[in-house]
């Protein structure tokens, strides 16, 4: 595509036909082979061994949802980094967090902002938050193959949907399968430990900071049954990331909130080292 045209200073004729408003739709017409799912992988034998990124919470409250996720990647039963980005924003009003092959993940990240950035160039407004959603069902279907040789990208996914008023949480399996998730979610090695802590802590009427909290014990729970799950660091000033979407969009606590938060739980956790229980009716 690019050859016919080298030095030229003339654009493909590609880029000039109209088509879908997808970008993926674009790739696969014309470059197939920079898809992620598209390439062609040497075969294996064995699981490879890759870093994988864990665990990611979300929850909903009145004015919309809070996005987060812990810090640490594992290999194995290495710890292969420890301050590991796993929470991005995809545009204004939405964000996804990753677990799963990290390298993957994170280019699929990418793709996913970039398939969002073109439709709304193309098409001159926004996809709907429904719209996002299976947006990103689709790329995760066409991964399967990676992920039938062990390199699996299982997002969670969460915005502030402008119809609706109200923040959503989608959830995916390695299939692309979609399920809509109500109150909170999680997902990652440590979701099964999280889930139980924002079982016993939601409320629904949780104020913005609240909801925060809440997904930081979620995590130091999971932090604390499931070794690929890292919780606050105190020593390396290490500490979740989190994330707010509500109708004024996307925004990412700085280090000082993230640290302030992390710290109230953990000074708590001095008196309660399992955790606050919710109240009993």
């Amino acid at each position: 595509m690019e050859a016919n045209t080298r030095g030229t200073g003339r654009l493909p004729a590609a880029f000039l036909t109209p088509g879908s408003s997808s970008f993926m739709d674009f790739l696969s017409d014309h470059q197939p082979e920079l898809l992620p799912g598209k390439r062609t992988l040497p075969p294996v034998q064995g699981v490879i061994e890759a870093p994988h990124g864990t665990t990611i919470v979300a929850v909903t409250f009145p004015g919309g949802v809070v996005l987060a996720g812990d810090r640490r990647a594992t290999m194995g039963n290495v710890i292969a980094q420890r301050d590991i980005e796993k929470v991005f924003p995809t545009d204004e009003y939405s964000a996804v967090g990753i677990a799963g092959t990290a390298g993957l993940a994170v280019e699929m990240v990418k793709l996913f902002q970039l398939e969002l950035e073109h439709f709304e160039k193309v098409e001159g407004a926004q996809l709907s938050l429904e719209g996002k959603a299976n947006r990103l069902s689709t790329m995760i279907r066409s991964n399967l193959g990676m992920a039938m040789q062990g390199l699996a990208v299982v997002p969670l996914f969460a915005g502030y949907d402008l119809d609706r008023e109200r923040g959503r949480i989608f959830s995916y399996d390695v299939t692309g399968g979609r399920s809509e998730e109500h109150n909170f979610a999680a997902t990652g090695s440590g979701s099964v430990f999280a889930r139980g802590a924002m079982k016993k802590l939601f409320r629904g009427d949780l104020t913005e900071e609240e909801a925060a909290t809440l997904v930081v014990q979620a995590l130091y729970d999971a932090a604390d049954d499931d070794s690929a799950t890292g919780g606050p660091d105190v020593a390396r000033r290490i500490y979740p990331i989190i994330t707010v979407i509500t109708d004024e969009g996307f925004r990412r606590l700085t280090e000082q909130e993230a640290s302030e938060l992390s710290r109230a739980v953990l000074q708590r956790r001095l008196e309660e080292p399992d955790g606050p229980r919710a109240a009993l009716l």
